[in-house]
């Protein structure tokens, strides 16, 4: 528990910690926190400023261009590129609340944010980081009910079934971010103020409250679980289903086309759920190898989506070398 006393000689003055003090004389709000993660020298700063510039650019390029393809190509209009292009829309809105604030923060000399604006970056990327957990499950989903049931998949997977699943997504999403932002508002933070991570996340600002803080752990520990951990699941049971069907044909071309189509989204499932799990399905820690497996979800991971997609797609790919000649889709498929 940290002390939150005070001298009484001091009401409502702001000091430059970033704690203001409060009428009552006995105790500190905090008004803005202090990210102390990647505290380089001010030379190493700028040119890792520069790289993670560079992977933004590239993260939102990606993203655009596939939400770009899948839009402008009726080949694509079926539900496999429609969750294809909510993620990577969910995507560039998750990477969106950090890393701006990231690349800013390379070229200030002092790293802070307000109480205000910490939360409400807490509450937009626990949103699509949720929304992205869901997205995940759906696409999973379409891939078991094209494998295992293609007879059936039109009849399945119609439009208003991708749309009440999106519809669920963003609902789910919502419900979520608030429990875990209700939960982390409700606790006493009087100082200190130094948040161990680049960005206002759960696990490092509930290491900052002045209170025994062990059944909101939980609880938050909990709630994350049910999402990562149950979707995971959820996209687990689907592959055992998908693999069970793909060994059952005989012929070797037949599985390697079979599993070809599920590649792309498993291995970009393994990329977010692993390190989800390793930071949210344990009580909150101080690790240092923290910061590296948050910055690859966060960063790296939705960068990487647009590619693995791309590369391993022969539609996807198809696609954009048209868009990128010039070429009428219209045309195209005349």
């Amino acid at each position: 528990m940290v002390n939150c006393n005070i001298s009484s000689d001091l009401h409502g003055i702001p000091d430059k910690s970033g704690l203001i003090y409060s009428s009552k004389g006995n105790s500190t709000e905090v008004k803005e926190f202090v990210f102390v993660a990647f505290a380089f020298s001010p030379g190493l700063q700028h040119s890792v400023f520069f790289i993670f510039l560079m992977i933004y650019f590239l993260l939102l390029s990606g993203n655009i261009l596939i939400m770009m393809t899948i839009r402008a190509d009726p080949r694509l209009h079926n539900p496999m590129y429609f969750f294809l292009s909510k993620l990577s829309f969910i995507d560039l809105c998750y990477s969106s609340v950090t890393v701006p604030k990231m690349l800013v923060d390379f070229l200030s000399e002092r790293k802070v944010i307000s109480f205000n604006g910490c939360i409400t970056q807490l509450y937009f990327f626990h949103f699509f980081a949720c929304a992205e957990c869901f997205i995940f499950t759906v696409m999973a989903y379409d891939r078991y009910v094209a494998i295992c049931k293609p007879l059936n998949y039109s009849l399945i997977m119609s439009k208003k079934l991708c749309l009440w699943m999106v519809a669920a997504t963003w609902a789910i999403s919502f419900a979520h971010s608030n429990i875990q932002t209700t939960l982390t508002m409700g606790l006493p933070f009087c100082g200190p103020n130094e948040i161990n991570s680049f960005f206002c996340d759960i696990p490092p600002l509930i290491r900052l409250a002045c209170t025994d803080t062990t059944m909101i752990d939980a609880m938050i520990v909990g709630n994350s679980g049910i999402v990562s951990l149950g979707c995971f699941i959820c996209v687990l049971l689907s592959y055992i289903g998908i693999v069970s069907s793909i060994l059952k044909i005989k012929t070797t071309d037949g599985r390697r086309k079979a599993f070809s189509t599920c590649a792309s989204h498993i291995t970009v499932v393994t990329f977010f759920f692993g390190p989800c799990v390793f930071i949210y399905m344990r009580p909150s820690t101080s690790f240092q190898a923290d910061q590296v497996v948050i910055v690859f979800y966060t960063v790296i991971a939705p960068m990487l989506n647009p590619v693995i997609y791309t590369l391993r797609n022969k539609e996807v790919k198809i696609s954009i070398k048209k868009m990128w000649d010039g070429k009428s889709f219209i045309k195209y498929n005349s």
